[in-house]
C-alpha cells in the first residue's frame, strides 16, 4: 500500500489532479469482493503511511461504502505537493499502465521543476485591498510609469489608482498581489506576505568585520531603495591625469551599480524562504549585497558556457513590475543576474 500510495500521489500531481484513489474490496476485474479490514488496522495503515513518506503525508480520508456484495474502503490520497515528489521508504514510485514502476528521471524532474513554474510574487493576497498601499509609493510609482511610458503621459492622470496598478501590472485585476505589498505596500501591511519577509538591512563593519552599525527597512521597496542607497558611504576620489594638474572626481561606487544590485536583490529573492536582503558595506571599500535563494542557473560557469539567457526565473510577475514601473532595466532581467 506504501508503495502505491507514492505511485498514486505522484502520478495525480502530473496529471493537475487533487487527489488519486486507492481501493480495497474490489477485484481486478472490476467485480466487489468485499474487505474485512477493520477500522483498528485502517488507523494502524494512516499511521505507517504518515511515518514513511517523504515528505510525510497522509490518506485524506478512508471513506467505507458498504454494497451487498460486501464493504469497500476508499482511501483518499493527495496529490504530491507542488515541486515534491512522494517517496515511501526513500523511493519513488509511478504508475505504468496496470503496473508499479520506479518514477523515472523524467517525471522525478518535471515534478521539481514545478517550483520554478510557480510565482510566488504573482499570488493574490484574500483580504488586501487597495486602501493597504502607500500613497506616496502609488504617486512615485505613476511618475517612474510615465518615463518609461512617455506616449500615455496624457493619459496616466485621467487613471484612478486600481485602473493605473492594472496597467502597471502590479495589480491582477484589480486585486492585490504579494508583489504590490513589496513595492507599494504600508510598512504596517507586511503581514499580509508573512511567513515571507519585505526587509532590507544595511549593516557598517570595520575593518575586524565586526559591526558598527546598521539599519532595517521594510515596505514599501519602491521607496526604500533610496533609503538604503543613501545610508553607504560613496565617498569621492580624486585622480590627476597625465599632462594636466586638474583632478578628475570619481564616486567609490557608481550609483547605476549599487541600484541595479540591490534592485537586483529584491526581484530575484526566494521569498518563501522568509529570509531578508542585506547590503553589508565594509570600511575597507567593499559592498556586498546577498538574497535568500539559490542560483537557478546553479553556477556562474554554466551560464558563460551556454552564452545565451536562462530560460527560467524566479519571480517573474515581480521582475516584469519592476520593469514596468523603470526600476529595473529590462536588459537586466533577460541576463539572468
Amino acid at each position: 500500500m506504501g508503495r502505491y500510495f507514492s505511485a498514486l500521489s505522484n502520478e495525480a500531481n502530473l496529471l493537475g489532479l487533487k487527489a488519486a484513489y486507492f481501493l480495497l474490496g474490489v477485484d481486478n476485474d472490476k467485480t466487489i469482493s468485499g474487505t474485512k479490514i477493520s477500522d483498528k488496522q485502517v488507523n494502524e495503515y494512516k499511521q505507517e503511511i504518515a511515518a514513511h513518506t517523504s515528505p510525510n503525508i497522509g490518506f485524506v480520508k478512508v471513506s467505507p461504502i458498504d454494497t451487498k456484495d460486501g464493504k469497500v474502503l476508499v482511501f483518499e490520497i493527495p496529490a504530491a505537493p507542488q515541486g515534491m515528489p512522494i517517496a515511501w521508504k526513500g523511493h519513488y514510485y509511478a504508475r505504468n499502465g496496470e503496473s508499479l514502476t520506479a518514477l523515472n528521471i523524467e517525471k522525478v524532474e518535471r515534478i521539481r521543476n514545478q517550483a520554478l513554474a510557480s510565482d510566488w510574487s504573482a499570488q493574490i493576497i484574500a483580504g488586501a485591498s487597495i486602501h493597504d498601499l502607500n500613497e506616496e509609493a502609488i504617486a512615485k510609482a505613476r511618475q517612474m510609469f510615465a518615463v518609461k511610458n512617455p506616449r500615455l503621459k496624457d493619459q496616466i492622470q485621467t487613471w484612478d489608482d486600481t485602473t493605473f496598478l492594472n496597467k502597471a501590472k502590479v495589480l491582477i485585476k484589480g486585486q492585490v498581489t504579494h508583489t504590490a505589498i513589496l513595492l507599494l505596500g504600508k510598512a504596517e501591511s507586511e503581514h499580509f506576505i508573512s511567513p515571507a519577509s519585505s526587509k532590507i538591512s544595511w549593516i557598517l563593519k570595520d575593518r575586524d568585520n565586526l559591526e558598527k552599525d546598521y539599519e532595517h527597512f521594510t515596505c514599501p521597496l519602491l521607496l526604500q531603495v533610496e533609503s538604503v542607497k543613501a545610508k553607504i558611504r560613496n565617498l569621492k576620489y580624486r585622480y590627476i591625469k597625465d599632462q594636466t594638474l586638474f583632478p578628475d572626481e570619481v564616486d567609490q561606487y557608481d550609483p547605476f551599480i549599487i541600484r541595479e544590485a540591490l534592485n537586483n536583490c529584491i526581484a530575484h529573492q526566494d521569498y518563501t524562504f522568509g529570509g531578508k536582503i542585506n547590503v553589508v558595506e565594509h570600511e575597507d571599500g567593499r559592498l556586498t549585497f546577498a538574497n535568500s535563494g539559490s542560483f537557478i542557473p546553479e553556477s556562474i560557469e554554466k551560464v558563460i558556457e551556454a552564452d545565451t539567457p536562462e530560460t527560467n526565473y524566479r519571480n517573474p510577475f515581480l521582475a516584469n513590475a519592476m520593469v514596468s514601473l523603470n526600476i529595473l532595466d529590462s536588459m537586466i532581467i533577460e541576463s539572468g543576474f
